[in-house]
């Protein structure tokens, strides 16, 4: 069982917004003792950045120069990771209104997806991560040792979108369009759109618990250790 804590794995976790990623990565990487690679933390930081620096949404260059400049780095702890720009801790402000409308401003530019994928392969090096977004399985890391597709209706998504925020009901409405504009983007942007990777495994989790889509992943995980060691 030696060669299992030499080698660990790279998990990739896509799916739509709202389908619950980034609970069952920080879950799993808790589980597992892995590092969860939170793509979206990364490109929060970058538009926090921008906001602070008055740079433009959709300044491409001025955008990369910017992220160039910026050092960003993921610290896990037992509720989720603390995000640290040029070494301050903005995990708090980075979840607000105004920077999560600029992240998915400053995400469409392909160079600085380019930027952002270059610096999660290299956190990616060691082994030992766990990253969701829309195109992990495909681009960030198309060998990850373990895709998975996380899906859920537009109605599911939208509810658990605002227990997640703590939101009123009748702000249901709003979220609903806020996640189809998304979708919309999502899908068909001409840069890596969301697509479930030909090796991923889909777990549609309408109907199922996050300790239940866990689970799931914890066996293919263990599949994976125990083929890994049969070859």
């Amino acid at each position: 069982m030696h060669d299992h804590h030499r080698r660990k794995l790279v998990i990739a976790i896509d799916g739509p917004a709202g389908a619950g990623k980034s609970t069952i990565a920080a879950r799993l990487a808790r589980k597992l003792g892995y590092i969860n690679l939170e793509s979206g933390a990364m490109y929060r930081a970058l538009a926090l950045k921008a906001i602070e620096q008055d740079v433009s949404f959709d300044d491409g260059p001025a955008l990369l120069q910017l992220a160039r400049g910026a050092r960003i780095t993921l610290e896990p702890r037992l509720d989720g990771n603390r995000v640290l720009l040029d070494g301050r801790d903005v995990s708090d402000r980075i979840r607000e209104r105004d920077v999560t409308e600029a992240a998915s401003r400053v995400s469409v530019h392909p160079s600085v997806r380019e930027w952002m994928v270059a610096r999660q392969r290299e956190m990616g090096t060691q082994g030992g991560v766990i990253m969701e977004g829309r195109d992990i399985g495909t681009k960030v890391f198309p060998h990850a040792d373990v895709k998975i597709f996380l899906e859920a209706t537009p109605e599911v998504r939208v509810e658990r979108r605002l227990k997640q925020r703590e939101a009123a009901p009748d702000q249901a409405p709003a979220v609903a369009a806020e996640l189809h504009t998304r979708d919309q983007r999502d899908r068909t942007r001409s840069a890596s759109p969301l697509v479930a990777a030909d090796d991923a495994v889909i777990i549609d989790s309408t109907r199922l618990s996050v300790d239940e889509v866990v689970s799931r992943v914890e066996d293919l995980v263990r599949r994976k250790l125990e083929q890994r060691i049969a070859d």
